[in-house]
């Protein structure tokens, strides 16, 4: 063994192996149990050589080779594991259970616990492993700061907008909260005032100019994405409800929504108006490149491109309804919100219209009355049709007369 010195910059780099061939150890004097370990072939490791919990006889274990971690790190590294070894704790299983506690590892536990049956679930952690993982899973949880996610959000900002980067950011919010609460000592990093947008209720209805362009414009469209826009207002659902509705759930003239993928997580049953049915029947009289049933399968898309996926680029198809109707400022689910407004100006009683909605009614009344109101919402459905019908092709003496399709 050789004396030991203060180890320097200088000498690691000097450092040659044995004339033997063999691994030289250059010993530090301030740590002790700190080496500078240099191979037959010449590579050099910083390595703390001590007995280790469990076992009888002292041993070597790499700290980082040189150039990857400076001399000052691996002393305050070597420091570090003969205190914990001093408290009878292993380095390498703490560095094993620190690697447990990253990010993407308390993310995955995270949907496998507490978000299993969400419907969100499949889009939130495509999102992670998109924009979060490759900058911060790895990073174990703990060590992730306040002004790295703001950065991080930044970037998400400039390249996917605004609404991307909140959304984000409202995973990652779940995701340490949930931890936060199997936790001793963490806390999140996540404050108040960290989203971009101001949290704003949208309010936008559609007027009657607004809804008739985008009528027609939607009736022109040679895509499943127009009659789908048609289907979304005369059933005031929201496009994934809309977008991803199957042939097995309608029966008759009966559209059930899957508690699996509705926001309440309780069947909703629809009944479809005649309108409604017209645009189903729109939809799956298309010339489409595939057979609508694929392989026998009864259970497929309705609003599909192939015949066999639900189609996507609903954000394109929407672009593409806009320059034909010339209507701006608008999103899918202000459909949704018009039908709603015009359900009150047919006459709708307010109940039976939030219960078309399937908003759930609170109180007593919402615990304690199952009736399905089916008759209603039926009657509901058909005012909403035939208002739209009075808005799409009003009568001659109105002011502005325009031309139904045709």
């Amino acid at each position: 063994m050789l004396a030991k010195k203060p180890l320097t910059d200088r000498a690691i780099k000097a450092a040659k192996p044995a004339p033997t061939g063999k691994r030289t150890l250059l010993w530090d004097a301030i740590v002790p149990g700190l080496a500078l370990r240099v191979t037959d072939s010449g590579k050099r490791s910083f390595v703390l050589v001590t007995r280790y919990p469990g076992s009888k006889q002292p041993a070597p274990r790499s700290l980082g080779s040189v150039g990857v971690i400076s001399l000052s790190n691996a002393r305050a590294l070597a420091r570090h594991w003969l205190e914990l070894i001093g408290n009878g704790v292993d380095p390498a299983r703490q560095a094993s259970e620190r690697r447990q506690q990253t990010f993407q590892a308390i993310a995955t536990n995270y949907f496998q616990r507490k978000a299993k049956d969400h419907r969100s679930r499949k889009p939130s952690e495509a999102a992670l492993t998109r924009l979060v993982y490759p900058t911060l899973g790895a990073r174990p949880i703990d060590t992730i700061t306040r002004s790295e996610i703001a950065h991080l959000l930044d970037r998400i900002e400039d390249k996917n907008g605004l609404a991307m980067a909140d959304h984000t950011l409202g995973i990652i919010n779940r995701v340490m909260n949930w931890h936060a609460t199997r936790s001793d000592t963490f806390r999140s990093p996540i404050v108040r005032g960290m989203k971009r947008a101001e949290e704003k209720a949208r309010s936008r209805v559609l007027s009657d100019e607004e809804l008739r362009a985008i009528w027609r414009a939607s009736g022109d469209y040679d895509h499943p994405f127009g009659p789908m826009l048609r289907f979304i207002l005369l059933t005031a659902t929201r496009r994934n409800e809309a977008s991803h509705a199957k042939r097995s759930e309608i029966t008759g003239r009966e559209w059930t929504i899957p508690a699996s993928r509705y926001k309440t997580m309780i069947d909703h049953v629809i009944p479809l108006s005649r309108a409604a049915l017209a645009a189903l029947d729109r939809a799956e009289q298309r010339d489409l490149p595939g057979p609508l049933v694929a392989d026998g399968n009864i259970d497929g898309f309705i609003f599909t491109a192939n015949g066999k996926q639900a189609f996507g680029g609903l954000d394109r198809h929407k672009r593409a309804i806009d320059e034909a109707s010339g209507v701006k400022g608008w999103v899918i689910h202000d459909l949704r919100r018009t039908a709603r407004s015009l359900m009150s100006r047919a006459g709708v009683n307010a109940d039976i219209a939030e219960r078309c909605l399937g908003h759930v009614i609170g109180g007593v009344r919402g615990i304690y009355d199952r009736h399905e109101y089916l008759e209603e919402k039926k009657r509901a459905f058909e005012a909403l049709a035939a208002q739209i019908e009075r808005i799409i092709n009003p009568p001659a003496a109105n002011v502005v007369t325009m031309r139904g399709e045709r």
